[in-house]
């Protein structure tokens, strides 16, 4: 088991994205994000099924940064309620990992 997680959010259009993004990868709370357009997403809210289109964000970031970064991304998110998940990196590729490392600590290579 590594310390290492991938951070699942969805936002409301490309540029909510692009933001908590660049700001994720700025305090490095983040070693990369993934955004994913074209996502449909259909969930129950307030009494009333919604169908809407999304944008997906997957966040590589450690367990140990986890709280600054959700922090972080509800107060940039506009969702009343954001969606934040933390999935484990069980395991992986020794370089990606030193790379991931590297990226939270200081500056991408």
């Amino acid at each position: 088991m590594t310390d290492k997680i991938v951070v699942i959010s969805t936002c409301a259009n490309v540029e909510e994205a692009e933001s908590i993004a660049r700001a994720l990868l700025a305090k490095r709370l983040a070693a990369c994000v993934n955004i994913i357009p074209g996502v449909r997403s259909m969930y129950c809210w307030k009494d009333a099924v919604e169908d809407a289109s999304e944008i997906l964000i997957l966040i590589k970031s450690s367990r140990a940064k986890f709280d600054e970064l959700r922090l972080e991304l509800e107060k940039m998110h506009s969702y009343e309620v954001p969606e934040v998940i933390a999935l484990a990196i069980v395991d992986g590729a020794g370089p990606y990992l030193d790379w991931l490392d590297r990226g939270l600590s200081r500056g991408q290579e």
